[in-house]
């Protein structure tokens, strides 16, 4: 099992919060380039026409258009590797907001029993199927279209439930800027937390993967809304932000 650092949600709120005062002093030059880092994503990457093939956290992936690209976002392979050291042998798996579906693959991988794999985007969810298929999973890993986790039963279904959601708050131009914001106050996942707290067995676990310039504070409501504890799992830091992983238990 993957070691959890002692750090909670609190701490990684101070943390962050002090990270963006920082970023705040050094200025325009941040901003300038997180603006063309989303314009460069969504003009180049995100709105590309045709289906690539990438090598991804050991997978041979395709990656439809409007599908999340595991390949340029480096989230989803460090979500990847993180789910590697997991212990799963035997556990049912939830990945929500699967894009790609590598994190579900990364799941099966770690000795998962069962795996669904699930995304707002009915690219995606044809695209997971896909690359389950085409990387020896078909078996374990199932595809669904659904919003967050209302095509699911209310019940305990699952030992853990992964999502990368949308990192950044701002009203999506399309299906494709799903993947990259979700709404004026994180409206589109605001939810996920208290479904995901009805749909976990009681001794389960959810890991979310956030960034440092998402509002900590209010997914720590978020949290706290739906019943669960949050430590910091894993921290990845980048040139102009860190990739936070919690893992949730129930209270």
């Amino acid at each position: 099992m993957d070691q959890i650092t002692p750090i909670d949600i609190v701490e990684s709120v101070d943390r962050a919060a002090a990270a963006g005062r920082e970023r705040g002093r050094q200025g325009l030059l941040r901003r300038l380039m997180r603006a063309f880092i989303f314009l460069f994503s969504y003009h180049v990457v995100l709105s590309r026409k045709s289906i690539r093939t990438v090598p991804a956290a050991g997978f041979r992936l395709t990656v439809r258009p409007t599908v999340f690209h595991p390949r340029f976002f480096i989230s989803s392979e460090r979500f990847a590797q993180f789910i590697d050291g997991l212990d799963l042998a035997g556990k049912r798996v939830l990945d929500v907001g699967t894009g790609s579906g590598i994190l579900a693959l990364a799941a099966a991988r770690a000795g998962a029993e069962s795996v669904i794999a699930a995304d707002i985007n009915p690219n995606a969810a044809l695209n997971a199927a896909e690359n389950a298929h085409a990387n020896g999973f078909s078996g374990r890993v199932t595809a669904l279209c659904s919003n967050l986790l209302t095509a699911l039963a209310p019940r305990p279904l699952f030992d853990v439930i992964l999502s990368s959601p949308p990192k950044h708050a701002g009203e999506p131009r399309d299906l494709t800027d799903r993947g990259w914001h979700a709404g004026p106050a994180f409206r589109d996942i605001a939810a996920i937390f208290d479904q995901a707290r009805g749909r976990l067995k009681p001794s389960g676990r959810m890991y979310v993967m956030l960034s440092s310039d998402s509002d900590l504070a209010l997914f720590r409501q978020f949290f706290e809304t739906a019943g669960f504890r949050a430590l910091v799992a894993r921290e990845y830091s980048i040139l102009i932000e860190s990739f936070i992983i919690f893992e949730l238990t129930a209270r």
